[in-house]
């Protein structure tokens, strides 16, 4: 008798194992993906779907230099996916196995960054720009159109210590490059020092540098003027709105144009589970399921299969969907060289302690 219940034990052993180990675990950025996305897609592969999550590019680099692992899909900004590559993070896409690439615009495919498509798939966009206190803004007769905005003394004086700017070198240095007129890609080491200077001269009249935090200021009107995201700005408004709040935050994006972020999935090259790993991008790429973290946060979306499922009211608005013309002002920022990292590395000291 024990030597049937230890044969039906064994027996049952594999199937035990093999539940627990349906899971697709995702290192992703925090409110990423909609809760009601997760329990569809768990829900057609009969899995389950575990997340973890970073708060920039540089936090998901230093735990894959690391030497983390167990990871299955990862988030990362575009422009990091080539060195994530070349390090040897990352398994190439079996494009067999995703029929709905499809329908991702043209636009937002066979970047410089990942040249056919071979390592991701475009998943959400967000823009750089500016959000503000549409009543207060109104009051002291200013017009919020231009990178000016946070940058000139004749206007920072109005807004003085109600201004946040976001704590990241490269958006902050990328948008004194644009109001100086330049690319945010310029390498001239004499445009950086000019920027640089451009930052020290408004950074008096600034609130802070913020990461993080910024929406429920914004939200709360403590701050009329921010320098952000274009999902953030908007989560903002919606804060705003749900507090019964007497005035709207809203979007603006600058004349000389912005950053764009595009955010792709990546499959790890010691992904456990490369087979699920393909399946949930796949289900990410059907237009109703991409359209939920649009819906949810008002991120920007490249599957032009999400587009007709997305709130009239977020579609609308020009500065996440720019009209083809503004959209050619738009760049996504390119990786550095280390030496070049050395060197914004150290004008960012400068700016942060003087």
């Amino acid at each position: 008798m024990k030597r049937l219940l230890l044969v039906a034990a064994m027996l049952a052993l594999p199937a035990v194992v093999r539940a627990q180990d349906n899971v697709l675990h995702i290192y992703n950025w925090n409110d990423y993906i909609a809760p009601e996305t997760v329990a569809r897609f768990e829900k057609q592969c009969n899995c389950k779907v575990k997340q973890s999550y970073y708060s920039d590019n540089e936090e998901l680099l230093a735990k894959l230099a690391a030497g983390a692992k167990g990871y299955d899909i990862l988030v990362p900004t575009s422009n990091y996916v080539l060195g994530m590559a070349k390090a040897g993070w990352l398994q190439p896409l079996d494009k067999s196995r995703l029929p709905n690439l499809g329908n991702i615009l043209p636009a937002y495919m066979n970047t410089p960054f990942d040249p056919g498509n071979k390592y991701s798939v475009p998943y959400a966009y967000t823009i750089t720009m500016l959000g503000y206190n549409e009543r207060k803004i109104k009051e002291l007769g200013l017009t919020i159109d231009s990178w000016s905005a946070i940058f000139e003394p004749r206007i920072l004086e109005k807004l003085k210590g109600r201004i946040t700017v976001l704590d990241s070198q490269s958006e902050l240095m990328a948008a004194a490059l644009k109001y100086l007129g330049y690319s945010v890609n310029d390498r001239d080491p004499k445009h950086w020092e000019q920027a640089k200077q451009v930052i020290l001269e408004a950074k008096p009249y600034w609130a802070a540098f913020k990461a993080s935090g910024y929406i429920e200021q914004l939200a709360a009107g403590n701050i009329w003027l921010v320098h952000g995201y274009s999902s953030d700005i908007y989560l903002a408004d919606q804060g705003a709105q749900e507090a019964k709040q007497p005035f709207r935050i809203r979007h603006a994006l600058p004349r000389e144009g912005a950053v764009l972020a595009l955010d792709a999935m990546v499959i790890h090259k010691s992904a456990p589970r490369p087979d699920l790993a393909h399946q949930f991008i796949n289900f990410m790429l059907d237009g109703k399921n991409s359209v939920d973290l649009t819906n949810m946060i008002g991120s920007g979306n490249p599957n032009g299969a999400a587009l007709a499922h997305i709130k009239p009211e977020i579609k609308a608005m020009s500065a996440i969907f720019p009209d083809a013309e503004t959209a050619k002002k738009l760049e996504m920022l390119k990786d550095m060289t280390s030496r070049e990292r050395r060197t914004m590395n150290r004008i960012w000291t400068e700016i942060k302690a003087r």
